[in-house]
């Protein structure tokens, strides 16, 4: 006899996982409050690694279905999403997500609707790359300096580095104008690749 059980995550503890859980039981499934799993933990921890769904795999069983809302509600990185489902799927465990009209994930419809998304989600990091690489070529191109501002002015540096020639140690410069010690010693290290 098939079971069916409920995934509901929020990221932190000030959420509440209640309208979830409410909108799998408007959506027509009945769902045994025992078999309710609760996670909050943040989506981008990979779901074997998050206590409640680990648990939840453990007790699943082949013809077992899983209802999640959202498919953000398995996780926030596509490929563990996908990971997830297949395998669940290996178990004979059926994911139905809400959001995507209640289908079964396992299923062949299923799988095509996770490779559409996985495409759109790939062709969406790919476009962020193109726009962020064109964004970075045309403000160097500009002349704009990329990166953090330097922690030291160039008087500072200047100083800095006469200090350093002086014999001064890079706790006491860092101690000094109130920085790292990275920051004077990749002072230092460009200083000496560069002379």
């Amino acid at each position: 006899m098939s079971r069916t059980f409920a995934y509901a995550r929020v990221s932190t503890s000030d959420q509440t996982t209640d309208n979830q859980v409410r909108e799998i039981e408007a959506a027509g499934f009945k769902v045994d409050p025992r078999r309710i799993v609760t996670d909050t933990i943040s989506g981008s921890v990979a779901a074997m690694d998050r206590p409640g769904f680990a648990k939840l795999v453990d007790r699943l069983e082949s013809g077992d279905a899983l209802i999640v809302t959202k498919l953000d509600r398995l996780g926030r990185n596509v490929m563990d999403i996908r990971a997830t489902v297949e395998m669940l799927a290996a178990q004979g465990v059926r994911v139905h997500c809400l959001a995507l009209g209640g289908v079964d994930l396992t299923s062949a419809a299923g799988r095509m609707t996770m490779n559409v998304i996985a495409s759109v989600a790939e062709f969406e990091r790919d476009l962020l790359i193109e726009r962020t690489q064109a964004g970075l070529v045309r403000a160097k191109a500009e002349g704009k300096t990329l990166g953090r501002p330097s922690a030291l002015t160039d008087a500072q540096q200047k100083e800095a580095l006469r200090r350093l020639e002086a014999g001064e140690s890079v706790s006491s410069l860092a101690r000094s104008y109130s920085t790292s010690r990275t920051t004077i010693q990749r002072l230092r290290a460009c200083f000496s690749t560069a002379g």
